[in-house]
């Protein structure tokens, strides 16, 4: 189950911070380079409130199965307020092992850093 749960915190983490960006670029053509348009913010911003709500959903959601600790979880969801964050904090757990559950391989943790030694052909 934790390959499962760390894939669709991934797939949150990246979707919310591209919709930060999607935000801020429209956010950029509406007030800075000051368009005849509304730059596409209120369908952006609702695009991203969407999104970030999924965004901390799912982050509670999949806390347990992934075993994080307290600290953890304040930080995955403390990512969410800054631009672009929870990219960063998702390259983080990933790095460290964070989103490989409690069991790792076990289980079926997403392993991507664990050295495997192949094993003989024909055995």
């Amino acid at each position: 189950m934790s390959s499962k749960a760390a894939l669709v915190f991934r797939v949150a983490a990246v979707a919310e911070a591209l919709s930060w960006a999607g935000l801020l670029i429209g956010m950029f053509f509406k007030y800075v380079v000051e368009s005849s348009g509304q730059g596409g913010v209120p369908v952006l911003g609702m695009v991203h409130g969407v999104v970030f709500t999924l965004y901390l959903v799912i982050s509670l959601s999949v806390a347990k199965p992934l075993g994080w600790r307290p600290k953890t979880v304040v930080l995955a969801l403390l990512s969410s307020i800054p631009p672009l964050f929870t990219w960063l904090f998702e390259k983080w757990a990933l790095r460290n092992g964070k989103l490989d559950g409690p069991h790792r391989l076990t289980h079926g943790g997403v392993g991507l850093f664990e050295v495997r030694t192949p094993e003989p052909a024909g055995v």
